[in-house]
Order: C-alpha cells, then sequence, then structure tokens
C-alpha cells in the first residue's frame, strides 16, 4: 500500500458537527493508528510475547553457547537427565560491571551522534537525503521535525572500528561476541528501563497528550505504547532512536566481530560468514540512506511506542537478526563456488526489488504523482483522512508498477533477501532458519495489521484500492 501526502493540496477544514460531511469518514474520525480496545486475543497474544520473548531469546543464545546452536540440545539434555535447568543457567555467563561500562559508553556514544553532531553527509554525498526533516502527520495532526543523520553515525562509528582493528588497539575486535551473554542482560535492562520510562511519561509529561492512547489495559497498553512520539527536549525523539539506533547501527558492528571471532579460531573466515556480512550490511546501509523515507514507514506513522518497540529494539533486534553470524562462529560452513553465487543473486535480486518498490513509493510522493514508474504517469486512486481534530487530509493510493502487481510487493523482496541470510549458513541445524520463519509471520501479520488501519483511516477509499489491487504478496497466490 502507498500514500503520499498532497501537501499543495491539502485543505484544512474544520468540521463542525451541523456541516454534514462523509458518515463513513466521521466513523472512522480519529480511529487510525493503534488500537483503542482491547479483545482477547490481543491481551492473550501480548502477555504471551510479554513472558516469553525475553526467554525466547535467551534460550537461542544459551543454545549457541552450550549446545553448538543445536536448538533441540537444551530439552534434550534436560529430558535425559544429563543435565538440569539449574546447571545450564550455572554455566551461562553472568552480569558484570566491566560489560556495563562498555554498554553505557556504547550507548552514549550513540545518543551523543543522535543529538549533538548535526548531519553533513546530505551536504557532501551527492543524492543522499538527511540533515533537518519532517516526519508525517500524526493522528492528532502534528508533523514532528527530525534531524536525519543516521549515515553519518554509522559512518563515524563504523570508522572508529577499523581505525581501532588496525592501529589504535584500545580493544579486541572479537569484543561483542566476548561479551554477549554479558550484554545481553544490558540490553535487558535498558530495554526495560525505556518502557517503563516510556509509560510513565505518557501518564504524567506526555509530548502531545492529543497523540496519546490509553485502552485502560495495562499489559496492552505497556507493551504497545501509548504515546506517539515521545521526546525530551526538541530533537531527541525516542521511536526514531531506538528504532535506528543503537540496534541498527550495532548490527553490522556485531556480524565484524563475530567474522573476527571466526577468524581467531580457525585462522580464516568462511565465504558463509563474508556472504552474511555483505548482505546484511546492504539491507543495513540502505536503511540509513533512506532513513528520510523511514519517516513515512508503519514504524513511525502508526505504532506509539512502548516495550514493542523500546525492548524489541534493544534486545530482539541485535539478538536474533545476528543468528546467523553466531551460528558460523560456532559451526563455519564453507559454501560450494556455485551455491555461494545463488545465495548473493537471492539476496541481491530480493534487495533490488525491496528497494525498488520502495523508491516508486517515495518517488510517487515526493513528486505528488508527476513522475514516470515504469515510463508510464503513475495510476492512483484520490482519497481522504480524518485526524483527530477532525481536519480533512488528501491522500493517493498508487496502484502503478510494483504497487499495481500487489499491496505488499516491498515486503515480498523483503523475505527473498531473508532467506538468503539463512540459506549461506547452509543445513546443518535450524537456528539460522529462524530468522525467514519469523520475518514471514512479522510480515504476513503486519500486512494485516496495517491493512485493518487503513481502512480505519481511509473507510470506503481503501475498499477502492483493495478491489483494483486484489493480492497483498504475489500476484495470484497472495
Amino acid at each position: 500500500m502507498i500514500t503520499t501526502e498532497n501537501s499543495a493540496a491539502v485543505k484544512r477544514q474544520r468540521k463542525d458537527s451541523g456541516n454534514g460531511g462523509d458518515p463513513d469518514e466521521k466513523k472512522h474520525l480519529g480511529q487510525w493508528g493503534r488500537a483503542w480496545e482491547v479483545d482477547w486475543f490481543s491481551l492473550a497474544s501480548v502477555v504471551f510475547l510479554l513472558l516469553c520473548a525475553p526467554l525466547i531469546v535467551f534460550y537461542f543464545v544459551m543454545s549457541c553457547d552450550q549446545f553448538q546452536c543445536a536448538l533441540s540440545g537444551p530439552l534434550l539434555s534436560v529430558y535425559s537427565g544429563k543435565a538440569s535447568i539449574s546447571d545450564i543457567w550455572d554455566r551461562t555467563p553472568s552480569f558484570s560491571w566491566t560489560t556495563v561500562k562498555i554498554y553505557t559508553l556504547w550507548i552514549c556514544f550513540q545518543v551523543f551522534l543522535y543529538i549533538c553532531v548535526p548531519d553533513v553527509c546530505h551536504k557532501l554525498i551527492p543524492g543522499y537525503i538527511g540533515g533537518g526533516q519532517n516526519g508525517a502527520c500524526t493522528p492528532a495532526g502534528i508533523i514532528n521535525k527530525y534531524e536525519i543523520n543516521g549515515l553519518q553515525a554509522w559512518i563515524i562509528t563504523h570508522t572508529l572500528w577499523f581505525a581501532n582493528a588496525n592501529y589504535l588497539h584500545w580493544f579486541s575486535p572479537t569484543i561483542i561476541f566476548d561479551h554477549w551473554i554479558p550484554l545481553l542482560w544490558c540490553a535487558n535492562i535498558l530495554g526495560y528501563s525505556v518502557a517503563i520510562f516510556a509509560m510513565l511519561k505518557a501518564y504524567f509529561f506526555p509530548t502531545n497528550a492529543n497523540d496519546c492512547k490509553f485502552t485502560g489495559n495495562f499489559f496492552y497498553d505497556f507493551m504497545m505504547g501509548i504515546e506517539f512520539n515521545p521526546r525530551l527536549g526538541k530533537w531527541f525523539d525516542f521511536k526514531l532512536f531506538f528504532n535506528g539506533r543503537p540496534g541498527i547501527v550495532a548490527w553490522t558492528l556485531i556480524n565484524l566481530s563475530f567474522a573476527a571471532k571466526q577468524q581467531e579460531l580457525y585462522g580464516q573466515v568462511t565465504n558463509s560468514m563474508i556472504l552474511v556480512n555483505v548482505l546484511q550490511a546492504v539491507y543495513v546501509l540502505d536503511f540509513f540512506w533512506n532513513e528520510t523515507w523511514y519517516l513515512k514507514t508503519i514504524d513511525i506513522c502508526h505504532d506509539h511506542f512502548g516495550w514493542y518497540l523500546g525492548w524489541g529494539d534493544c534486545v530482539w533486534l541485535p539478538y536474533l537478526y545476528t543468528l546467523q553470524g553466531l551460528y558460523l562462529v560456532y559451526n563455519p560452513v564453507q559454501l560450494s563456488t556455485g551455491f555461494a553465487i545463488a545465495v548473493l543473486l537471492l539476496g541481491l535480486v530480493g534487495y533490488y526489488i525491496f528497494r525498488m518498490a520502495n523508491h516508486q513509493k517515495d518517488l510517487f510522493r515526493r513528486t505528488e504523482g508527476n513522475c514516470e514508474i515504469w515510463g508510464q504517469k503513475p495510476k492512483y486512486i484520490e482519497c481522504t483522512y480524518l485526524s483527530i481534530d477532525g481536519t480533512t487530509h488528501h491522500n493517493k493510493l498508487l496502484v502503478s508498477g510494483f504497487w499495481g502487481l500487489a499491496r505488499h510487493f516491498n515486503y515480498t523482496g523483503d523475505l527473498m533477501g531473508s532467506l538468503s541470510y539463512c540459506l549461506a549458513c547452509g543445513f546443518g541445524h535450524l537456528l539460522p532458519y529462524f530468522y525467514i520463519i519469523y520475518m514471514s509471520i512479522l510480515l504476513v501479520h503486519r500486512c494485516i495489521r496495517d491493512e485493518h488501519r487503513c481502512l480505519n483511516k481511509y473507510g470506503k477509499h481503501w475498499r477502492r484500492y483493495t478491489d483494483k489491487v486484489a493480492y497483498r504478496f504475489l500476484p495470484g497466490v497472495f
């Protein structure tokens, strides 16, 4: 689904109760964004994730640390009596103050780069859009300003990393792997602290009270968030910072540390490890190159900030999105040349679809439809929606290019890339394939969730759109 804010033609017209208007639009007034009411299934899912997600992360990491990444290893060991749960816990590296210092320094450095170093990359790199940018219109009608400097933060961080590895030698390149589980405890502390702070902030000093949503259910509000864009000061936006930094900046550093550990243990870096580093680095760099575009995505435009984003970006993302590199430290795989090339091509083709689909969306939005897609003027559906204050906004839903083939064709490319990361690890264990399983569930769920919100937001216009573009991921299939 693609929308573009027709800013030149937006008519911000206050609707009084006697002004009439479309009953369907009035029905959906202020109802887009996060859910207002919680059904029993949503509540059960929330409680399950709050209880089980931290255990899932620990189980995966511990399986590699103690059982060579065999997911069945801990269960079989306990079932057969070879080990008890307390034995496994006792062998797990514990919390250490050294790791706390490392993690605190990392977070503080990323905060410094985020709020204290204005972006200069957009002045030096042709085609890159950074610096001060406007976000999308929130349900309350607010347009936040952002300092886009993620690419700059990534470049500075990795320049220092390579300078240290080759010249400065302040710390070992394997430092992340060597403290991997103690860092997990630190990441959990930060994730929960941020989520709790965000909830308290929403109650006592929200940035914008009109963009807060209270369901009355503590567990749902804690997980999914209450405040839409919690901020401290002018520039520190919790959602953008934790979505992009520190987790995604760390992603490529974590993979580099895993590669360094493989070199240390075996005297070489396998082609599978190189593939994982390269393919995932492409994804990370794409994120930062298009950080301005990211301001228009579902994460920023619809999700409120709670445990789901706070803890998820601190723990879930850096620990489970990097499982392929971790697996290859314990189980080095040297792929045949032909298979390695096939995996590389799958990843690059998936990235091409993902990027070009998103590029079409961005181009359509920036030009307000005055562009060409696949050599033709784009087709679209005119629509309107209302913010909480009753203001009418005009948007366009694109039905050309990849977005005429399926409503979420960018997700199809994303899944192809995700599969390539997993295939790079061979077929020895299930663990590295968790990523494609998880991403499939996540994107299908996100697709359905996004479309539900769009139906609430656009009403009859959304139904016209789905009649025009009938499939979600693959034409004729799904």
